[in-house]
């Protein structure tokens, strides 16, 4: 599914040898894809290199059936910030050396290591130079970042009242879920496609159906009336970008278990406890336990996703 590219200059920043590797951990990614929640990305400014690749008349992995009005697109890691699709359709703010520009994620790129975000040639002359081909950036997620306009679902082609395959557009943040229900039926949970579809092997009739779409902040939204159109976009009328206040489940029993904890006081009878001795990774944040540390030459980003297997939320 990912789009047929002309070379571009990120293949200067890899030599043959890390570029077969790069395809060889892609194959292993493509094997053991799965469709757990994500968590939301991390908003702090993080380090890294831009490239820029050449769209040729395909579909980028999210499998949008065009690239953004304003031509501002990228494509990330297929290994660690694609995040097997769970990135498709959020927003990413790049400062490069002449300024700074908002890219929407439409496709993954197989060679690309954390940091290296790969944009579109109109993204990338907005902050370098074309000449140079790769510049230094810093960069983060922009969620409840503004979109062109309200919900879209497609019924990707093959679909019928046994199977069915929807593609959601315009959520602007992270997805947590997508359900669906059938003309008088339950919602039933769809699974994420690494190609950003969301699949329900067994089908729900042959509509109408109802969409159910949750994001990773916990805001969710219902489109009604979508018909089994195969291949075509149907537009909504409801919106889910724009929150970002809501917090996930797991974020908020976090937070109810920290404030349980009481400290000890000491009392007339009793000797106030000693200080215990304390590992670095019990007094660290999560996201220093999970993390591998970089390369002594490469400054290890906050990724987009660098916290997204220490905190996935259950699906709702």
């Amino acid at each position: 599914m990912t789009a047929s590219r002309l070379f571009s200059p990120r293949w200067l920043a890899l030599g043959g040898a890390g570029v077969l590797a790069a395809v060889l951990g892609v194959a292993l990614v493509l094997q053991n894809s799965g469709s757990a929640c994500a968590a939301p990305p991390s908003t702090s400014a993080a380090k890294g290199k831009a490239t820029y690749f050449f769209m040729e008349g395909t579909l980028g992995n999210c499998s949008f059936p065009s690239v953004p009005a304003d031509d501002l697109y990228v494509a990330l890691g297929q290994k660690n910030q694609y995040s097997n699709g769970a990135a498709c359709g959020t927003y990413i703010d790049v400062t490069g050396p002449k300024g700074k520009v908002r890219v929407k994620v439409i496709d993954s790129c197989p060679e690309c290591p954390v940091g290296h975000l790969d944009l579109s040639l109109t993204a990338f002359k907005k902050i370098g130079k074309q000449s140079d081909g790769i510049i230094p950036i810093t960069y983060k997620a922009a969620p409840g970042a503004a979109v062109p306009g309200p919900i879209s679902v497609r019924v990707k082609e093959g679909s019928s009242q046994y199977w069915l395959s929807v593609l959601i557009d315009n959520h602007s943040n992270q997805l947590a879920s997508v359900r669906i229900a059938g003309k008088g039926g339950s919602f039933k949970s769809a699974a994420r496609e690494d190609f950003n579809y969301w699949t329900l092997p067994s089908g729900v009739g042959n509509g109408p159906f109802k969409v159910k779409i949750t994001d990773v902040y916990g805001n969710s939204v219902t489109a009604g009336n979508i018909k089994l159109a195969v291949g075509k976009t149907q537009k909504t009328t409801v919106r889910l970008a724009g929150s970002i206040k809501a917090q996930p489940e797991k974020a908020k029993a976090t937070k109810k278990a920290v404030s349980k904890k009481a400290t000890p006081k000491p009392t007339a009878t009793t000797a106030s406890p000693k200080p215990k001795a304390s590992s670095s990774s019990a007094a660290a944040p999560l996201l220093e336990s999970t993390v591998e540390a970089a390369p002594p030459a490469v400054t290890q980003p906050a990724d987009l996703d660098a916290n997204l297997a220490a905190n996935t939320p259950r699906c709702s």
